[in-house]
């Protein structure tokens, strides 16, 4: 996951980038059905997101596909959680440490 930071906390919902790579999966097809599965995986659970309390700082957001092999949408949510939860993580660090003059 790839991200970039809003000037102040927000409650939107950030811009979304899916991306699966052509040399990986050279067939459109399968490309696009990662991309589907991606999109509903993200749809399921980025409340986990827009729930945070006093908002959140992602404003885009680029989630990059870089597996090998299909993958079921089971296991595309899970990398998926796992991955908003270390971007909530990341974020709240960013935010509680004191900014340099």
């Amino acid at each position: 996951m790839v991200w970039v930071a809003s000037a102040a906390p927000t409650t939107a919902p950030p811009q979304v980038l899916i991306s699966v790579s052509k040399r990986t999966f050279k067939r459109a097809v399968d490309r696009n059905r990662l991309k589907r599965l991606i999109r509903e995986a993200y749809r399921l659970n980025k409340y986990r997101l827009l729930e945070q309390p006093g908002g959140h700082q992602v404003a885009l957001l680029g989630i990059i596909f870089t597996g090998k092999e299909k993958s079921p949408l089971t296991l595309v949510e899970k990398k998926l959680i796992s991955g908003i939860q270390r971007l909530l993580s990341t974020t709240a660090a960013a935010s509680a440490s004191p900014s340099a003059p």
